[in-house]
């Protein structure tokens, strides 16, 4: 595994962490490495995030509605 050095990081943000490492009853390196994770596995499409909390699967049943198609704008004075 490869490790990761982070310097300068503010005082307040560092103690916001120390306090959320200590809510979730684990260490502030564990803490970091779950923010990490996080971050870079999140999902790059709205649509997976829709996926994840709602549908059928989850007891929501989301009809949507039918769009007509839209007119261009016209830009000319």
């Amino acid at each position: 595994m490869a490790s990761l050095s982070v310097r300068r990081i503010d005082k307040a943000i560092y103690e916001r962490l120390r306090v959320r490492a200590a809510l979730h009853g684990i260490s502030m390196e564990e803490e970091v490495r779950q923010i990490i994770v996080q971050a870079v596995t999140a999902p790059t499409r709205i649509s997976e995030v829709f996926k994840k909390y709602f549908g059928l699967e989850n007891g929501v049943d989301l009809t949507i509605a039918e769009r007509k198609p839209h007119h261009p704008l016209e830009f000319d004075e």
